[in-house]
């Protein structure tokens, strides 16, 4: 036996087990008797190679099914490519990167990036309709560059953009006629819309009352300037009084009733400016700006104003007219709280009011000619707890934003109660509701940004699309093969 162990030998580790065997003869022998432990090791071995091998095959050759497949909820800002690429049954259903594709429309410049000149087209609340298009631009998931294996088209028109010289609001009563343009255009050179009559095609109209296209300065008024200021104030009344009929009575134009609207108006009730297959989505908030504001004061900061509002409130010229604009809700704001210490309520204009917003504690969020208003976004972003005023509102993105946890809603009736409301949420909940209100993930699901990324307001959209494939004309095709 010594002379077996000094010889040397290429396979050291047999050898090495041959001689632990020999310290354990009775062991061995007992090993050898038993014919069954080798012919059951075996098995087991082939067993389970062959499952592992089945289960590698199976899940890389065999296609996921659309219902069955689900993205990351990873709280990090990653790129859609890396999101889309993750799998996890516990977060929330998205399409993959073999799935849902939208092809943009490369329109002539006059419908879109001519517009651009004027710098506040992409930076004001109406934004969202260039944001989103420059967002899918930057995506190389979704987009698809061969409309024939597309489920939407996305349509890039930019209607918000003529701004007026009278007032410096968006005048939009050329968007009927520049979308129907686009319209004839498209399908005159592909087939696409012809074939489904647009109801796979997307828009956006990210105004006041959606995809009716009302805009607010009247002809009337534009004729009336050099009158009295009292008379235009008069006449000023009346088109706001009729503001939403005149949206209602002119309607969804014909040739947009097929399609999707992703719009930043939207109620619970019936209301024909919603009478499409639409997506509430936020209006506009520059994440550069808000960025910066949080860089200064983190929302988690000192609060030193309990309730904040700027905006017009009382009757006066800039206000139109406090008897029909807001419902008359911001008009009994000013007179029934301007002066307590407890509401900071300011009237003019301020560049830097986002500042404020970061340091209040309630900010107000009434509506305006509409229920919505970008005052809900620049609150939730801000960390400052919205109080929403606007009977009936439909809110964007209820699946990734949970509203009723992170807002204050009260009845525009009882608006003249707002003091002894927030004085009770103070004492009772608020520290509940700001935990919520923080959540950096709330906060991302309302901005939009120059690239689609996880859980931002892009994104949200891709998914609430996801959920509307049975208007697909490619899915419909293949699943009647």
């Amino acid at each position: 036996m010594e002379e077996l162990l000094k010889r040397p030998t290429k396979r050291r580790g047999f050898y090495v087990e041959m001689r632990l065997l020999h310290k354990n003869g009775r062991q061995q022998q007992q090993l050898e008797k038993n014919s069954c432990f080798k012919y059951y090791k075996w098995v087991l071995w082939f067993s389970l190679t062959l499952y592992f091998f089945s289960s590698y095959f199976i899940s890389h050759n065999k296609p996921i099914p659309l219902s069955r497949t689900h993205f990351s909820n990873s709280k990090s800002n990653l790129p859609s490519r890396a999101l889309i690429e993750s799998v996890n049954t516990t977060s929330l259903q998205h399409p993959t990167r073999e799935d849902l594709k939208i092809y943009v429309y490369e329109l002539p410049s006059k419908y879109n990036t001519d517009w651009l000149s004027n710098e506040r087209c992409s930076n004001h609340l109406f934004a969202s309709e260039v944001a989103i298009h420059r967002a899918l631009l930057n995506d190389d998931v979704i987009r698809t560059f061969d409309p024939y294996e597309a489920d939407f088209f996305f349509v890039p028109v930019y209607v918000s953009c003529n701004f007026s010289t009278v007032n410096g609001f968006p005048a939009i009563g050329h968007a009927r006629t520049l979308i129907s343009s686009a319209i004839q255009l498209i399908s005159s050179q592909y087939p696409f819309w012809n074939r489904t009559h647009g109801s796979d095609h997307v828009f956006v109209a990210s105004h006041d009352y959606g995809a009716c296209f009302h805009a607010m300065v009247t002809t009337k008024l534009k004729m009336l300037i050099g009158k009295k200021n009292c008379f235009i104030l008069w006449i000023f009344d009346c088109s706001v009084f009729v503001k939403e009929d005149r949206a209602i009575a002119d309607g969804i134009p014909e040739f947009l009733k097929k399609s999707i609207i992703l719009q930043t108006f939207g109620v619970k009730y019936q209301h024909p400016c919603q009478e499409v297959e639409n997506v509430v989505i936020p209006p506009y908030v520059s994440p550069v700006s808000v960025r910066k504001t949080l860089e200064k004061a983190p929302v988690s900061g000192r609060r030193d104003i309990q309730v904040f509002f700027r905006g017009k409130m009382e009757v006066h010229p800039k206000n139109v007219s406090g008897r029909f604009y807001s419902k008359r809700v911001r008009t009994v704001i000013w007179r029934k709280y301007n002066g307590d210490r407890r509401f900071y309520l300011q009237r003019h204009r301020f560049a830097g009011y986002q500042s404020e917003i970061v340091r209040s504690v309630f900010c107000l969020c009434p509506l305006g000619w509409a229920p919505w208003s970008p005052r809900l976004v620049e609150s939730v972003v801000l960390g400052c707890v919205p109080v929403i005023i606007a009977d009936g509102i439909r809110l964007p993105f209820p699946d990734a934003v949970k509203w009723s946890d992170i807002s204050l809603t009260v009845a525009e009736k009882d608006v003249a109660t707002l003091g002894p409301i927030l004085d009770h949420v103070a004492a009772t909940n608020l520290s509940i509701i700001q935990k919520n209100l923080w959540d950096p993930d709330v906060r991302r699901a309302l901005l939009f940004n120059d690239r689609v990324e996880e859980g931002d307001a892009t994104w949200q959209v891709i998914r609430a699309l996801s959920q509307k494939l049975d208007r697909s004309y490619r899915r419909s095709e293949v699943s009647g093969q």
